[in-house]
């Protein structure tokens, strides 16, 4: 399916309405899942992953485990995941939770822990593997497998979906020809939420940042926690001040193999203090 480009969206007319309690700016903080469904040698892959890890390549020959990388995608469930839980929790800020299906079967603990709460859950594939890759028939097989999972392992189902990094030219369709989706965040275009017609039928999207995400720290932008927080606030400060005549959402992506560690969270942990007494601010999830 040939999905055609919108290149003007809003323009310059941003739509009038406003978000709970006459907020302007929406802030959505998305935690990635994805531990323990990455590509593996032990799951009949043909090599270990490497990405959105502390190394930017195996040192590991492909075919052979790699067991520093498990490792490091380890360190997410096992203490990442848990460090986020805590800080989200005792602010009360609202997470959405960006999970691979199999990461949640593989970590029933992680899986009971979101499910105790009212966080947005927003399928991230049925394993964190590359939905361009795949032929349509195999990639809707993976989309309801991770609807399936998702309903059982969380108790109730997914409201979104996320491809990991980029959608094929089939997955919004299949998304929505399954019928258990309100979104897609399949996007990087737009500030805002926005409507789209799929087959003839409306169909909302919520667009994603690569922009803010915390895969800044593997690609070399940042370094520090504070360097990271300087950069929030600033895109924060923009956007606050651009809300007082049209609405912004700002998205912050985050890995708890990522942002995880200690040095890293400290930076989220500022821009949490910086932007926590403002007004005009819904914090969703």
């Amino acid at each position: 399916m040939n999905r055609l480009r919108d290149l003007t969206g809003y323009g310059a007319n941003a739509p009038d309405f406003r978000w709970p309690n006459g907020a302007r700016l929406a802030v959505n903080f998305v935690l990635n899942i994805e531990e323990g469904s990455e590509y593996s040698i032990g799951d009949g892959d043909s090599r270990s992953e490497s990405a959105l890890s502390e190394v930017r390549a195996s040192r590991v020959p492909a075919g052979i485990r790699d067991l520093a990388a498990e490792s490091m995608y380890e360190y997410g469930s096992r203490v990442g995941f848990w460090r986020l839980y805590r800080l989200f929790q005792s602010r009360g800020i609202p997470l959405t939770i960006f999970a691979s299906a199999l990461s949640l079967e593989r970590s029933p603990e992680i899986a009971d822990a979101i499910a105790k709460t009212n966080w947005d859950i927003c399928a991230h594939g049925w394993r964190w593997v590359e939905h361009y890759l795949m032929d349509p028939k195999i990639e809707a097989e993976h989309i309801a497998k991770a609807h399936a999972s998702i309903s059982r392992t969380i108790g109730r189902p997914p409201r979104g979906w996320y491809c990991r990094y980029s959608a094929s030219t089939s997955t919004r369709g299949l998304v929505v020809a399954h019928g258990g989706f309100d979104y897609d965040s399949d996007a990087y275009n737009d500030d805002l939420p926005y409507w789209t017609d799929v087959s003839g039928q409306p169909h909302l999207v919520v667009p994603y940042s690569m922009v803010t995400n915390d895969a800044k720290f593997l690609s070399g932008d940042v370094f520090s926690g504070k360097a990271y927080a300087d950069f929030l606030i600033d895109s924060f400060d923009v956007l606050l001040a651009e809300s007082e005549d049209m609405l912004r959402m700002m998205s912050i992506g985050l890995h708890s193999r990522v942002i995880g560690h200690p040095g890293r969270i400290a930076g989220l942990m500022r821009f949490m203090n910086y932007i926590g007494d403002r007004t005009g601010v819904w914090l969703c999830g």
